[in-house]
């Protein structure tokens, strides 16, 4: 093998390592494989706690955080949404960041019961955001949207039917349901607040 031989197999060789550190430098994520979303978040349209109806438009092109619990919840729904709220103290200044917290009791809890709730947290609504509606609709949107419970959990008649989860579901800017999180733990609740930065940086 010649000396030229030689050279040009070392030059183009380094052209392609430079190449491909160039990628990596400008291309966010380019060399972490890309998993297909959980799900994707069907239409949906709920009333909030000013009594005004959100729907999927409303959070196009925001992250989110999506979870589910009740104003009259002694058990795990107050350790959760106190986990809750450190992220929304994280995100609270960011503008394409949201919290959506439904209730799973929408006959105790109206908009002005949820208004109530938010206050005595001290949060502001506008970056967390209190949802309710009809029970069948917000159950359907957390067992089929954001596969935050099993579907199988559901019952035939509607009225016996409760779900009582501490799971979240952090959603992209397209709307596809990316990661579930326990949201009783710690560790998930800071390495939520570190996937949700990154997806807001993309």
């Amino acid at each position: 093998m010649s000396r030229k031989t030689i050279f040009y197999i070392i030059f183009f060789s380094l052209l392609v390592v430079a190449f491909y550190v160039v990628l990596i430098k400008v291309i966010s994520g380019f060399t972490k494989s890309k998993l297909p979303p959980i799900s994707y978040v069907q239409p949906f349209s709920f009333t909030n706690q000013d009594g005004k109806i959100v729907t999927q438009k409303d959070v196009e092109g925001k992250v989110y955080l999506a979870n589910y619990f009740f104003t009259t919840c002694k058990s795990i729904c107050p350790r959760m949404n106190n986990e809750v709220k450190k992220v929304y103290e994280h995100f609270k200044t960011e503008k394409d960041f949201l919290i959506l917290s439904h209730t799973s009791d929408p006959a105790t809890d109206s908009a002005a019961k949820l208004k109530k709730y938010a206050d005595s947290i001290g949060v502001r609504t506008q970056n967390w955001i209190f949802l309710t509606g009809r029970k069948d609709s917000l159950y359907r949107q957390a067992r089929l949207s954001y596969r935050i419970d099993d579907p199988n959990n559901s019952v035939k008649n509607i009225d016996d039917d409760f779900l009582h989860t501490q799971f979240l579901a952090l959603v992209n800017k397209k709307g596809e349901v990316v990661k579930i999180y326990d949201g009783l733990r710690q560790t998930e609740i800071t390495e939520l607040i570190k996937d949700a930065e990154k997806l807001l940086r993309e």
